[in-house]
């Protein structure tokens, strides 16, 4: 986790909060007062407030809602990018691209060499998501998510999770403007550069370093905190605590107030500006194992983005869930980070000529949908085989792990 204004690093390899309901004592042993009545008892239930409306408007558009969760009986807050889904209406949200072209002991990994890539990946172009031709259990693909077609990744997405394929709603990316690149040369002892046996290099930077430097270009760029900023790397890894060896993050996505500091909180008593941004970076297909079939072109981009429409404000505090098997290195989580639970799972969307080790397609992250993280019944977008339980992914039943077609397991 990084914390201040990053939040929630989508990790490359393995490494609460408890709500209280209110309940009735047992009279003790001896005591003279009559037993109590349990049918005058009132169910009551506790609000999690973690994570209040914002009173500033000049931020990212967002609304903000409540569920009550299914096992524990709390309502949980939440912040949410774009329009309310009930009022079925769409939100257009701008987009700047800040390519960062690192540099480390002469090697360089532009950023600014993947915008065109990014530009015409899923994010931004609008798609057919009924179906994809491949998945990282099945080569041939399969049925996704039926009827979302002529949609980019996000809104599709987002219509899936509150079961508005087919209606007003959206939620659309801006066709992005991009920045001039930014020269970031890392300093000697801040990083280092390996390379594969297949020859792929990868930059392995000292997050600590690494965050400043964001923070500090978002400061200096006066950017509008309306939109969306996306600090664009390329191969580029994180290692935490001064330690290579304590690797990696491969993206992250964070909030703050500039003017107090982005390690400040996001929450003011006036209208103050709060920037949401996040940084990821473009995978060259090769460098991660065979095994790794997602870990490629725009897969974290992908979960950042998605995470960051979900949790702009890293405030949307939920019941602390676990993925058994394939996440293990979030541990027990606590935040509505939707992209972590389904690391390492995903699917593939669009033409990709950017990369021609990349198979043809852009490489897309499944993501947990909100009914999954608040045990509640799941979305009733049409699955084909509603026995085997509902979507509490994306990918629906593409995704064959047994613990994403039934709530979160608890920790």
């Amino acid at each position: 986790m990084w914390y201040g204004s990053f939040r929630r690093p989508l990790a490359a390899v393995s490494a609460a909060i408890s709500a209280v309901l209110l309940t009735s004592a047992g009279v003790a042993a001896g005591s003279s007062e009559p037993p109590v009545d349990e049918s005058s008892i009132q169910p009551t239930t506790a609000s999690f407030g973690g994570a209040s409306p914002l009173a500033t408007t000049r931020t990212v558009q967002h609304w903000s809602g409540q569920t009550v969760n299914g096992v524990d009986g709390v309502t949980y807050r939440y912040n949410l990018v774009g329009a309310d889904p009930g009022s079925e209406t769409s939100a257009t949200i701008g987009v700047d691209i800040i390519p960062l072209d690192v540099t480390v002991d002469g090697v360089p990994f532009n950023g600014s060499a993947s915008v065109d890539g990014v530009v015409a990946s899923p994010l931004f172009q609008s798609g057919d998501y009924s179906g994809t031709p491949a998945t990282t259990f099945n080569p041939h693909g399969g049925h996704l998510s039926a009827g979302n077609t002529d949609a980019q990744l996000l809104d599709a997405t987002m219509r899936s999770q509150f079961d508005k394929v087919g209606t007003g709603y959206h939620l659309v990316l801006e066709t992005p403007v991009v920045l001039d690149p930014v020269a970031v040369h890392v300093p000697h002892g801040k990083a280092q550069v390996m390379v594969n046996s297949r020859g792929v290099a990868m930059a392995f930077v000292d997050q600590g370093w690494f965050q400043t430097r964001v923070q500090k270009e978002l400061g200096r760029l006066h950017l509008d905190p309306t939109r969306l900023a996306i600090f664009l790397t390329k191969d580029v890894m994180l290692y935490a605590d001064h330690n290579v060896t304590h690797c990696c993050a491969l993206g992250a996505h964070g909030a703050g107030h500039v003017t107090g500091g982005l390690g400040g909180p996001v929450n003011g008593h006036g209208n103050q500006p709060v920037h949401t941004f996040v940084w990821a970076s473009w995978f060259t297909a090769g460098f991660f194992l065979p095994s790794a079939w997602i870990a490629r072109d725009i897969f974290a981009l992908s979960h950042e983005v998605t995470e960051w429409a979900n949790d702009p404000f890293n405030t949307n505090a939920v019941q602390p869930w676990q993925s058994p098997m394939n996440a293990l290195q979030y541990g027990c989580g606590d935040l509505l980070e939707t992209g972590d639970p389904t690391f390492g799972l995903g699917f593939a969307a669009g033409s990709n000529t950017f990369d021609p080790h990349s198979g043809g397609y852009f490489h897309i992250q499944d993501e947990a949908l909100l009914p999954w993280f608040m045990r509640t019944a799941s979305t009733s977008q049409p699955l084909q085989v509603p026995s085997l339980g509902g979507r509490y992914t994306f990918m629906g039943l593409l995704n064959p792990l047994p613990w994403f077609h039934a709530p979160a397991s608890p920790c």
